[in-house]
């Protein structure tokens, strides 16, 4: 990580701005942390348990800048008791901001700590999240000369985007970064107009439901650079943001925490291109595809990870790209022996021009096992009860000129809004 004369990261002088704390990295630094009263200090082998972004922001510039330190930050709501104390035995001590000051909860199994270690946990979707280990240089994915610019970073603290964009303000100058917590999701647009934001990432859900929320606001934002990543990225979403943003680059991330960043698309079209797999390339991953699988074989792998990592995610190729469906464990619907794709599905349903967003899955019939079955939610001004509004038959003949007979939702459920986790995703 690059550094000033004084030793301190070249970032030290970039703008934060989270919660009512609009400074510098370095000011930060000597606030109270978190929720806190209290400045921050920790055991060098500490599991911060944060109640927002300040905290763990704190927490990654501690780690950035003091030796001999190991870390892991999550916030606490996602971290149960039984995990927490799974954290103390493996030596790691707990560090919570409160309003009556930090509380720290000495780990049982005491030893030294890994200087440099980074600890992130997977997403959880299969089951209690896991330890991954990473190092600052492995979350730094950016380097070398970049234009000015005002990040926001709406991630949950301590995921492996929230670390790619926090990582990027404090190794690089000129890569101010604004914070969104969760309870902000729903006006974030006005926080980023009135904060300068000219990039942003986030996921296509994140997008969706701030097209679909604050449309007006989101088209006054001078945005130079516009990312999306953490869930399948579909052309509907990728060609409203180019109309929104007819200026910004607008990129597609794959990346996870075990693989790290391994696939960067620019040209604003779903997927990758095909060219791309079984291609050696130094210092990039290697991608390949086997039985509809991706394979990633990455320099920015967490460590202990296979040599090749078998992702879990399902892709299609189709016109010379490989577009990633969904995960491989609910992508898949069986309708009476014939495989339905919930992402071909997804995608068909969103490319409809009255649709905002929809998930898909599968439901038990008799007879067939199971048949397909969406939600959608219909773009800004528009709801099942509207004169102009699809109904469900008028969305069923449109997928049934798209997608074949089996895989056409049976049943389409209206909601009422885009539903967001803490993720940003939907997983509904």
């Amino acid at each position: 990580m690059a550094s000033q004369a004084n030793g301190a990261p070249a970032g030290a002088n970039n703008r934060v701005v989270v919660g009512d704390f609009d400074g510098t990295w370095a000011e930060l630094a000597e606030s109270s942390f978190g929720a806190s009263n209290d400045t921050l200090s920790a055991p060098l082998a500490a599991a911060f348990l944060v109640s927002g972004h300040r905290g763990a922001a704190q927490a990654a510039w501690l780690a950035a800048t003091e030796a001999n330190r190991e870390t892991l930050i999550a916030t606490a709501a996602r971290i149960d008791d039984e995990q927490a104390e799974g954290f103390r035995e493996f030596g790691l001590s707990l560090v919570r901001d409160g309003a009556g000051g930090v509380d720290v909860a000495p780990a049982i199994n005491e030893r030294d700590a890994e200087d440099g270690r980074v600890w992130l946990l997977t997403s959880g979707s299969t089951g209690r999240p896991k330890q991954v280990a990473h190092t600052l240089a492995s979350l730094t994915t950016v380097a070398g000369d970049q234009p000015a610019r005002t990040w926001l970073c709406p991630y949950t603290p301590g995921a492996y985007a929230w670390w790619q964009v926090v990582t990027l303000s404090i190794a690089l100058p000129g890569q101010d970064i604004v914070f969104v917590d969760p309870a902000q999701l729903a006006e974030w647009p006005d926080q980023a107009l009135a904060a300068g934001v000219t990039a942003a990432s986030g996921t296509p859900t994140f997008w969706r439901q701030a097209l679909w929320r604050s449309g007006d606001v989101l088209a006054q934002l001078k945005l130079e650079q516009v990312t999306l990543g953490g869930e399948p990225v579909d052309q509907a979403i990728l060609d409203r943001l180019r109309e929104v943003f007819p200026n910004a680059r607008i990129s597609w991330i794959y990346a996870s925490s075990e693989a790290g960043a391994a696939i960067a698309v620019h040209d604003g079209l779903a997927g990758f291109p095909e060219a791309w797999l079984e291609r050696d390339v130094p210092g990039r991953p290697r991608l390949s595809v086997e039985d509809g699988e991706l394979l990633i074989a990455s320099p920015k792998a967490a460590e202990g990870m296979d040599a090749v990592i078998r992702t879990g995610d399902n892709v299609d190729i189709s016109g010379g790209r490989v577009v990633i469906t969904g995960r491989a464990a609910s992508d898949e619907i069986n309708v009476g022996g014939s495989k339905a794709s919930a992402g071909k599905v997804r995608a068909a349903l969103l490319a409809h021009p009255d649709v905002a967003w929809a998930a898909v899955r599968g439901r038990k019939a008799p007879l067939v096992g199971n048949v397909v079955a969406a939600d959608v939610v219909l773009r800004d001004g528009l709801d099942k009860a509207s004169d102009d509004a699809p109904t469900q038959a008028d969305l069923q003949a449109w997928c049934g000129e798209r997608l074949p007979e089996y895989a056409v939702p049976r049943r389409i459920r209206y909601l009422s809004e885009i539903p967001i986790k803490e993720s940003l995703k939907s997983d509904v």
